[in-house]
């Protein structure tokens, strides 16, 4: 029976029953008993009984009717060791029919015993058949038959790993291919609370398909409906219209870079001019304003005028008979012979370019 995807996986039990007795070999055994039953050592310990009700017993026998191999009976669970010990693990019989008798339980019928295990019974060698089954923890609900033993151990020594011995009978591969494939479409769906029902979880998976392929739906048909040029903009264009805002933005800032410099160059030739800033100060100067014209400027409105950086600009006259020259114009033409020089190669500090102009000044 295949599991729910978020179900605990199958818990394994054994029971005991004992066998008929008499001279002949019954060829029809209870294998489980209807109803909530439990074995006389205490299990099972994760329920509070085994279960097998009419609908559970009625699946048993249908699925036993679907296979297309007997069950087999063998000795001493011998089947669940073969494959880890290496041992022969013979059977006991066949059987390849169950019959749900209400009221009393699941029975094997029309069972094939194998000359040797029909003389051993007949001879009370063996006293007890012990179904193997699969159930589900917490319920106690029977799942599945996975096969009897003859057997005269009530304890089953040996036999305390059950799930992981019968393994190999609780789900065919196909079944657990399939329930990774489950899990894996609840994974691409995005799909977090799984339902214990595996019907459910179909259900909730092509719900969540169809929900997915209505999405992808809507957004090719809005792919195919060319975009409202009001609306939406090129984005070609829209990368070409931050290009040239990205280069306006650098020329407009290389711009205000010149300005300001020469803001800064008018001024020191200014102060230069009127004796308030010594050559010495220059560097200082242009850096303060490259930085800040409004502290430079504050700083040269307040200075005092050097009278040692005057003495050249009364072109040699004694003080008083001349007026000494517009420090503005000196400026400005120091400025103007700056450029003229640059553009003939030559860069003058602004100091040299005062002091040409005063000194051309005074000699005409």
């Amino acid at each position: 029976m295949p599991r729910s995807l978020c179900s605990p996986p199958p818990a394994v039990a054994v029971l005991r029953h004992d066998l008929p007795v008499g001279s002949a070999v019954p060829s029809a055994l209870r294998l489980i008993p209807a109803g909530a039953f439990s074995a006389p050592d205490g299990r099972p310990a994760d329920a509070p009984a085994w279960v097998l009700d009419d609908a559970d017993g009625q699946r048993l026998v249908a699925e036993m009717a679907a296979r297309q191999s007997a069950r087999y009976i063998d000795y001493e669970h011998a089947t669940l060791h073969a494959k880890s010990k290496g041992t022969p693990a013979p059977a006991a019989g066949w059987f390849d029919a169950l019959e749900w008798r209400p009221g009393s339980g699941l029975w094997a019928v029309d069972i094939d015993w194998t000359p040797a295990a029909a003389r051993m019974i007949q001879d009370r060698e063996y006293r007890y058949i012990s179904p193997l089954f699969s159930y589900q923890p917490g319920t106690g609900r029977v799942l599945q038959l996975l096969g009897a033993s003859l057997t005269n151990d009530p304890g089953l020594d040996g036999l305390t790993d059950l799930a992981a011995l019968a393994a190999p009978l609780l789900n065919p591969p196909e079944t657990e291919a399939l329930h990774d494939l489950m899990k894996k479409l609840f994974q691409a769906l995005a799909i977090a609370d799984q339902p214990a029902d595996d019907l459910a979880a179909l259900t909730l998976a092509i719900g969540a398909a169809t929900a997915l392929q209505s999405r992808v739906a809507a957004l090719v048909a809005q792919t195919a409906t060319p975009p409202d040029p009001g609306q939406y903009v090129p984005i070609a264009t829209l990368a070409a219209l931050q290009a040239d805002h990205t280069r306006v933005q650098g020329e407009l800032a290389e711009l205000q870079r010149k300005i300001q410099a020469d803001q800064v160059e008018q001024a020191i030739a200014q102060a230069t001019a009127a004796g308030k800033l010594p050559p010495a100060l220059v560097g200082w100067a242009r850096t303060l304003g490259q930085r800040d014209l409004a502290a430079l400027t504050t700083y040269l409105d307040a200075a005092p005028v050097l009278a040692a950086l005057q003495g050249t600009q009364t072109g040699g006259q004694a003080p008083g008979k001349t007026d000494p020259p517009d420090a503005r114009q000196i400026a400005d033409a120091a400025l103007a012979y700056q450029t003229t020089q640059r553009q003939s190669g030559i860069e003058l500090s602004t100091p040299a370019a005062v002091a040409h102009i005063v000194k051309t000044q005074s000699e005409s």
